[in-house]
């Protein structure tokens, strides 16, 4: 049985713990690897190794950091297919989605390869006579992340390329789902030219997560999960005097008007909510529309759910793979089950759906439930599942109350062709991420994601601009340089000084 090791001052490492977890397949069902599990003492020799590391890299000039970031985002592009190979065995999504994962990481790396512009600060001459004033930010210290199942690759690039960049070192605790992706990135900055200790690997469950909360040298925690997790790793960690961002679950609606293109947006509602299994925190969860149009949207996105082909990740063929675990299985089927008894109307069933050839693997077809009503335990839970739920109401505004009721505010969309329905639309959500005519509005590298209520916590967005932010922390230098000649002839005022 293989063991996947954590990485820790350069190196490839078992640790102390004699903890392991199963790595499954999920396309088979079948356990392919096990992953060691860190103690008190793997946090502390993790922790330890960045913060040595520090004090050099947080020196290192501009140019040098960039160079080995240009390194490795070759090396990362070069190496796509063997990161997507590692998450498609372990997740489940298919080879094509797992190569955009990768692509779409690849985008914060290349951002963060313009650290000198991003970390230009400000100077201000002759603020008074003889004085000057200028800012820049230096970097944290050692910052943490913990990532989940879900994007293996493309989470912890939204944070350790910009906060490496800065200056820091970082951990990061990556799910131990799929953890192997991670040890690939590792290999891939050590071949970069990346100092030891600057980038490490822990692997684990609650212990090494509280480890590294409570921990007196992490200065920084990360975070991306379920809202429960957030709540806990945000609370926690801002009581030991951390700076914390910490994103939480969502419950993405899709609103379709009346003068929508059906066809266009029946294709796109599907794809954002069977794409990956539906376990994306951007995956649309719930479609809202009207009575003119609902029974013939929820024909038009049965039918292309149906149509959907569903296999193994590996299978070219394939457009959507299993869900992680067993559990997950299970706890989405029961879901399902929940809607149907408090009288949802199941379109398109996938509980009973068995792959030829993968009958042990943890499949759930595309299920579309329509006539959902906001009280059921389908609509209330973020079910991270291929399930589509339809709730009817009755006009935009309608519409825009509904989400803004939902605990959630993470993503949200919009199918149109009025220019002022749309604007109302944007104007009036409360959520942090909005798409016209677009299902899944991820934001490009150099803007920021995340999203409001429940899906955040802390004051950072990742990556982007704020994730610079985040990364690092402001200093402000007031300077005089006195005439020599001059120097002893000016006393000092005791009064508080002004600009004059």
């Amino acid at each position: 049985m293989r063991t996947i090791q954590h990485w820790i001052a350069g190196a490839a490492t078992a640790g102390s713990s004699d903890r392991r977890a199963a790595v499954w397949n999920p396309a088979t069902g079948e356990q392919q690897a096990e992953v060691v599990l860190a103690n008190r003492a793997d946090v502390d020799a993790a922790v330890a190794a960045a913060r040595d590391a520090f004090e050099d890299w947080s020196q290192a000039s501009l140019s040098a950091r960039t160079k080995v970031l240009f390194a490795f985002r070759e090396l990362v592009n070069n190496n796509v297919d063997r990161l997507a190979d590692a998450i498609t065995d372990e997740h489940g999504k298919v080879l094509s989605d797992a190569r955009g994962e990768v692509q779409r990481g690849l985008e914060v790396v290349e951002f963060a390869c313009g650290i000198p512009q991003l970390l230009k600060g400000d100077f201000s001459a002759q603020v008074s006579t003889g004085v000057d004033l200028y800012s820049f930010r230096e970097p944290l210290g050692v910052c943490a992340g913990i990532t989940p199942f879900n994007f293996p690759a493309m989470v912890p690039m939204w944070m350790f390329p910009v906060a490496i960049a800065c200056g820091n070192t970082f951990v990061l605790k990556p799910s131990e789902r799929d953890p192997s992706a991670s040890l690939v990135i590792a290999e891939l900055w050590a071949e970069a030219g990346l100092p030891a200790g600057v980038f490490n690997v822990l692997h684990g469950d609650k212990d090494a997560v509280d480890g590294l909360l409570e921990h007196p040298d992490v200065a920084a925690v990360s975070f991306v999960g379920s809202t429960p997790i957030a709540k806990y790793i945000h609370g926690r960690a801002s009581e030991q005097g951390k700076r914390v961002q910490a994103l939480g679950g969502a419950k993405n609606h899709a609103v379709v008007l009346p003068d929508a293109d059906l066809d266009y947006a029946s294709e796109h509602l599907v794809a954002a909510a069977f794409g990956s299994a539906g376990e994306r925190c951007m995956a649309i969860s719930t479609a809202v529309t009207f009575g003119g149009i609902a029974d013939e949207l929820v024909d038009r996105v049965s039918e292309k759910a149906r149509a959907v082909k569903v296999g193994s990740g590996r299978d070219a063929a394939s457009e959507m793979g299993p869900v992680v675990t067993a559990q997950a299985r299970d706890r989405i089927l029961g879901l399902i089950d929940s809607g149907e008894k408090q009288g949802a109307r199941i379109s398109v069933d996938g509980r009973d759906l068995s792959v030829p050839g993968h009958e042990r693997g943890f499949f759930v077809g595309p299920t579309v439930i329509d006539e959902v009503t906001t009280d059921m335990d389908v609509y209330r839970e973020e079910i991270f599942g291929p399930v589509l739920s339809v709730v009817r109401t009755d006009n935009v505004d309608a519409a825009i109350d509904l989400i803004n009721a939902n605990q959630y505010g993470n993503g949200t969309a919009i199918f149109t062709s009025s220019g002022e329905a749309a604007r109302r639309f944007q104007r009036g959500v409360r959520v942090g991420m909005i798409g016209v005519n677009v299902p899944v509005p991820v934001p490009m590298a150099y803007y920021s994601f995340g999203g409001w209520k429940d899906s955040l916590f802390g004051e950072h967005h990742i990556h982007g601009p704020e994730g610079v932010s985040f990364y690092t922390r402001a200093k402000v230098v007031t300077s005089r340089w006195p005439h020599l000649d001059h120097a002893a002839t000016q006393g000092a005022q005791f009064s508080f000084p002004t600009a004059q």
